[in-house]
């Protein structure tokens, strides 16, 4: 239950990092920290619960993650689903947290899309269907790529939560414009169930090209960091 309540925990702060720096501070007048400070936060929150959480739950933060743990060997499937469930609630409840602070601002209006992950219309540069899914699911690939090797035992120790984070920072700062970046269904799922309409109707989206990217980000590791010894 300690590893439940920590990927909890965890996921609350991604979403109140990553998606209250898109809410909060990115356009604020003069000072707004845009495009660059919302990947770094979302890069900040990996980084300061992997040093905090990693040792009870692992730091997941992350149904994809999660997912691709257990097709790369690292996690037990007897264990996905309460750590799946954990890190959705702890999206809502901080969705819902966020939601009460920033309805408090004049003009506040849920409408604008409080940071929901979308296509099309919804995407912030237009992109389409076909090019939001392929981004998601290159990103995630390459996320769980760099995760798994930044744990491999034969990675420097204590240095996997600065890779992972700047992994996370790097991936915001590519797709930030194409879908909003999710690579995380929790995340997707805190904001959108706020908004409702057109994100929950997308919703499905960036939980499937963020779970079947890390699928095969497992699988390629599997075959290029397999141990040849």
């Amino acid at each position: 239950m300690r590893s439940y309540g920590a990927e909890f925990i965890g996921t609350f702060w991604l979403v109140i990092g990553g998606c209250g720096s898109a809410v909060l501070a990115a356009g604020f007048p003069e000072v707004g920290i845009g495009l660059h400070g919302v990947a770094l936060a979302f890069g900040l929150t990996v980084v300061t619960m992997a040093y905090a959480i990693g040792p009870i739950s692992g730091c997941h933060l992350n149904p994809a993650v999660s997912i691709g743990l257990w097709a790369g060997g690292r996690f037990p499937a007897a264990q996905l689903v309460p750590y799946i469930v954990a890190q959705v609630l702890g999206a809502i409840a901080a969705g819902g947290v966020l939601y009460g602070i920033a309805s408090g601002a004049p003009g506040f209006d849920v409408a604008n899309g409080f940071a929901s992950n979308g296509y099309g219309d919804h995407s912030p540069g237009g992109y389409s269907l076909p090019a939001a899914l392929l981004c998601e699911l290159v990103m995630t690939m390459f996320f769980l790529i760099i995760i798994l090797g930044a744990t491999d035992k034969r990675a420097p120790a204590g240095f996997a939560p600065l890779a992972i984070g700047f992994a996370l920072t790097l991936i915001h700062l590519i797709s930030i414009p194409v879908t909003n970046t999710s690579v995380n269904p929790a995340r997707s799922t805190g904001v959108a169930v706020y908004v409702g309409d057109w994100a929950v109707a997308q919703l499905w989206l960036f939980w499937l090209a963020p779970i079947a990217g890390a699928v095969l980000g497992a699988i390629v590791y599997r075959f290029i960091g397999s141990d040849p010894r």
